[in-house]
């Protein structure tokens, strides 16, 4: 008999696609708040008691839904690396609604917030979905949910910037999602199967025989720029920051540290479970994956140090470190892949910190963005100035951070490859760049300004927005804890990964 355990993956995403349909006939903004919270929290125990059974059982499973095969049912595989990133995920999602719920009930009309965390609800589904998914149709499948409830994110705070931001990121998701299905029609047509096993067996059938070369290089070409286009791989990034720079507080935390990542997991595990690394060396894909990875880093960060903006510069840091991740994945190595999947945590405990930090500097600061403007802002919220210092300190990749050991595995997974110098070079000059626009962010939230021009902010200050806000600190002491355990407990982590990777 198999373990009750087994059901939980499928019961956490169909937990969140029931909590949409019951927060839809709520009509309070605050409950349906706190129903979308207990779901994320409820969901990040039940992903944690799969992590536990699969890790220390060192064992994957598939659940067969409904116990009918395909192509009457649907299945869902998980191992420790699937688990302890849904774990992940959900935690992360509850902290961005609770550090930005002061903002999303000013930003948000009342008639409106309970849609809001419908979408939300929708999107932890999505995010767990493709996280385990076992059908590469049902992955688009919620692609698309995606894609359409975080559309609904950014434009929450309905006004008109935020309504063309959402039409561009609207444009760019479906030119993601429609190479995506194109690329897996192709894949189909070559080897009549969708489920990822079968798949897997098909495609290292034609790698082996030489059969359909162009259309297989053509078809995984096409996912991976699908799967691109919708994390904001440079160079199809340009909807990014305008899509952070208007929304509200957690819709930006959650888009940037949770829907990019879903995108990029699902690449992970196709690789991992249907082309293998080696027919991703073979096609030459991985050197192109590579190139745009060590570009992104570089002119990600050259277009954040441009910014003064605080959320547009933190939306240009994301281009950046989503650089480093598709990095990992061109080194072509498992090594790369351990490197990214470890980042992956790291910027979605960071990024998250920095826009919830950020939004609370700024609101202290009569919600001006500009980094002039926030001046002293951090002596005005003692909370968000550290929680900002922590999440710039290890996106920099300082010492105890979890920034600075996904930097470590990069430069060691570069080593054994041919390109070890250009890499290391690449790596430096990103911290370089990294360094040179948050230390500017630094100065500017603790260097206090003169009495006259703080005299002038405070006088655009709600005297509401000073008030301390208990959720916003909880969130953030949850993430900067986070960042810790990542920069000095890292070894299990890692350990964990690689195990992941290797049952997967």
């Amino acid at each position: 008999m198999r373990p009750f355990v087994e059901n939980f993956p499928f019961f956490s995403i169909f937990l969140a696609i029931l909590a949409a349909i019951v927060t839809a006939t709520i009509r309070s903004g605050r409950a349906a708040y706190w129903v979308t919270i207990g779901v994320c929290a409820v969901s990040a125990a039940l992903n944690a008691c799969v992590l536990e059974y699969t890790y220390l059982g060192d064992l994957s499973f598939t659940y067969t839904m409904g116990r009918f095969l395909a192509p009457y049912g649907n299945a869902i595989n998980c191992g420790p690396l699937q688990a302890m990133l849904t774990t992940s995920f959900s935690l992360v999602m509850a902290a961005s609604l609770a550090g930005g719920r002061r903002d999303l009930f000013q930003d948000v009309l009342p008639e409106k917030q309970r849609l809001y965390f419908v979408m939300v609800d929708m999107l932890q589904a999505s995010l767990l979905a493709l996280t385990y998914t076992n059908d590469v149709f049902t992955g688009y499948v919620f692609i698309e949910i995606s894609t359409i409830a975080a559309c609904a994110l950014v434009m929450a705070k309905d006004n008109g910037p935020n309504l063309i931001a959402t039409i561009r990121y609207l444009f760019m998701s479906l030119v993601g999602s429609g190479l995506f299905l194109i690329g897996l029609t192709v894949l189909n047509s070559i080897t009549g199967y969708l489920l990822m096993p079968s798949l897997a067996e098909a495609v290292e059938g034609l790698r082996l025989s030489g059969s359909y070369p162009i259309p297989l290089t053509v078809a995984v070409g096409l996912i991976v720029a699908g799967l691109g286009v919708k994390s904001a791989m440079f160079p199809f990034h340009l909807w990014l920051p305008d899509a952070h720079g208007g929304a509200t507080t957690a819709s930006s935390a959650i888009l940037s540290g949770l829907v990019l990542k879903g995108y990029i997991v699902l690449l992970l595990v196709m690789i991992l479970r249907v082309f293998s690394m080696e027919l991703m060396v073979e096609l030459g894909v991985t050197d192109v994956i590579l190139a745009f990875g060590l570009l992104g880093m570089i002119l990600g960060s050259l277009a954040a140090m441009r910014e003064n903006h605080i959320k547009r510069m933190l939306a240009y840091s994301s281009v950046a470190q989503v650089g480093y991740i598709f990095m990992g994945v061109g080194l072509g190595s498992i090594e790369g892949l351990i490197a990214s999947c470890f980042h992956i945590l790291v910027h979605a405990c960071c990024k998250p910190l920095l826009f919830l930090c950020a939004g609370r500097l700024s609101a202290v600061s009569g919600h001006h963005k500009s980094l002039k403007n926030l001046r002293g802002s951090a002596y005005r919220d003692i909370g968000a100035g550290l929680g900002f210092t922590v999440g710039a300190l290890s996106m920099i990749g300082i010492p105890l951070f979890g920034g600075f050991v996904s930097k470590l595995y990069f430069a060691s997974a570069a080593v054994p490859t041919g390109m070890t110098a250009m890499i290391l070079l690449t790596i430096a000059l990103s911290t370089v760049l990294n360094a040179l626009y948050y230390v500017p962010a630094l100065l500017a939230i603790w260097v206090k300004p003169p009495a006259e021009d703080e005299a002038l902010v405070l006088a655009d200050v709600h005297p509401g927005d000073l008030a301390a806000d208990r959720a916003f600190t909880a969130a953030a002491a949850i993430l900067i804890v986070g960042i810790f355990v990542l920069g000095i407990f890292y070894h299990p982590i890692t350990d964990l990964i690689e195990a992941g990777v290797r049952l997967i």
